[in-house]
């Protein structure tokens, strides 16, 4: 295992002379929710997934720690029992360890919390299951365990916690870590809007001492916030994009923490989040009808067909849009919505994969109902299919209220699918919009707009029409996103930085 504590060296050899601290492996215990691709709900997951892999090339062995989801259990290759717990927040609990593909695994294995189908968070009607807090403080008690060293063979130097679902690890190490092996905590934002507040109620379930239930640690407006307490106490913090880093120190994009993230900010850090190009690479993809590069971008006429095929709309070549998304408010779909009218008037299409709140879903469905031949609506998510979408789709719209970092501009640039996006959050730091300038330079990869109304998204459609027009920006526009760094090797670098200056900081 990636986090084993290291053991004798077998034979009669001398041992190696010590390595410079730089230049060591460190193990590291990240912990989170989600994972691709085991289990997936949004970015998050595939964070999570990748930074494994990633961070090996910084001599940094990333073990992930998930909760036993049946999907989980299921794809968990080679499961060893490491520490059985016979009550753990109201039933049996066993850590088992594995391996996914190439990735460590740890998994907390305690079917009263996890065996249930469909979405991890919501039950069948769409709710929050009543227990989520016990549930995540169940993981979150979990790791704070591993991380002080009381599952046999495990030694993180660092624990990496990824958002409010694993916010509590730094909590349990403040109020019940006093005399035992001190791991210090990375606690990583994804997306500062869910952060699991739930009522006082839940508090004699979660196993700290009533003097935590203050405003110097989880109360939060009378509730318990497990957000609001794992800043509070974790040794640094990250979010996925500098910008975004900037944006939630403002009373406007701080959800109601923009106080305490500036209390904390000399140890707040933005990173931004990289793409997975080995799942996301144009030229091997499965998911498309032809594959290609930036050399041979007229191949993805044929990806093109298929979507049309499978969306039910009739061949042209007027260009074609795509949304891949959540259907929500926060996302700006809505104001997609709203334009959907003018924007058909302008000339283009649109195609739209994604599930969300259902005024959205249903705005959308009735633009596809007055637009049959250009606009065509498919509610849920296909891994498959948004791929075949990236493939095919001229420019993908991705109009967020805010973003703290987004995948699918990512995605988009990769595959020659041209991002149009509000100029917020991660969105702003990785695409760079096609002005006089950066088209003159060939450097532009996307169209970036600040207006966030149904007015300024028409207007940034109307600007992308424009630049469609001219064959030759456009292809200059594709081929530049195309070939752009949109990897992980940098931000990983960060990352490796980061866990190394923690684990030098804590005695």
């Amino acid at each position: 295992m990636g986090i084993d504590a290291a053991g004798a060296r077998p034979g009669p050899a001398p041992p190696s002379p010590p390595q410079p601290a730089s230049q060591r492996r460190l193990p590291v215990l990240g912990v989170a929710s989600e994972m691709f691709p085991l289990l997936k709900t949004g970015g998050l997951a595939d964070v999570v997934g990748a930074l494994p892999a990633a961070l090996a090339e910084h001599g940094v062995d990333l073990t992930t720690l998930l909760p036993g989801h049946p999907a989980v259990v299921a794809g968990l290759e080679g499961g060893q029992v490491r520490a059985q717990w016979p009550e753990w927040f109201g039933g049996p609990a066993r850590v088992l360890s594995g391996r996914h593909r190439n990735a460590e695994l740890l998994v907390l294995d305690a079917p009263h919390l996890y065996a249930r189908h469909g979405n991890p968070y919501l039950d069948a009607s769409g709710r929050d299951w009543s227990d989520n807090a016990l549930r995540y403080a169940a993981l979150a008690l979990a790791a704070a365990r591993i991380g002080w060293g009381e599952v046999d063979g495990l030694a993180p130097a660092v624990l990496h916690a990824h958002d409010w679902q694993a916010a509590l690890v730094p909590v349990y190490q403040h109020y019940l870590g006093a005399g035992k092996r001190r791991a210090p905590t990375l606690l990583t934002l994804h997306n500062l809007a869910f952060q699991g507040q739930f009522g006082a109620a839940a508090w004699a379930q979660l196993r700290l001492p009533d003097a935590a239930f203050s405003t110097q640690g989880l109360e939060y407006h009378g509730d318990i916030g497990f957000l609001k307490g794992g800043l509070h106490f974790a040794d640094a913090i990250s979010t996925v994009s500098p910008s975004y880093a900037e944006e939630i120190l403002t009373l406007a994009g701080g959800m109601g923490l923009d106080a305490m993230l500036r209390w904390r900010r000399e140890r707040l850090h933005g990173i931004v989040n990289g793409l997975d190009t080995e799942a996301w690479d144009p030229a091997h993809d499965p998911a498309l009808a032809r594959t290609y590069d930036a050399d041979t971008l007229e191949r993805r006429a044929a990806n093109r067909r298929e979507i049309e095929a499978c969306f039910g709309l009739p061949e042209a070549e007027s260009p074609l849009l795509c949304m891949v998304s959540r259907l929500t408010t926060q996302k700006g779909i809505d104001l997609v919505a709203q334009a959907l009218d003018a924007i058909v008037g302008a000339g283009a299409r649109l195609v739209v994969l994604g599930a969300g709140e259902a005024a959205v879903e249903s705005a959308l469905q009735s633009a596809a109902a007055r637009h049959p031949q250009r606009v065509a609506v498919r509610i849920g998510y296909d891994e498959s299919l948004a791929h075949l979408l990236h493939g095919g789709a001229d420019a993908i719209l991705v109009p967020s209220r805010f973003e703290p970092c987004g995948l699918t501009q990512l995605s988009g640039q990769r595959y020659g699918c041209v991002p149009v996006v509000a100029r917020v959050g991660g969105l702003a730091d990785t695409v760079i919009d096609a002005n006089h300038a950066a088209i003159a330079a060939g450097v532009a990869t996307g169209v970036q707009f600040g207006e966030l109304s149904a007015e300024g998204v028409l207007g940034a459609v109307q600007r992308t029409l424009r630049l469609h027009r001219d064959r030759a920006a456009w292809r200059s526009m594709q081929r530049a996103g195309m070939r752009a760094d949109l990897g992980w090797r940098a931000s990983a670098g960060l990352y490796a930085a980061l866990y190394r200056q923690l684990a030098q900081e804590t005695p």
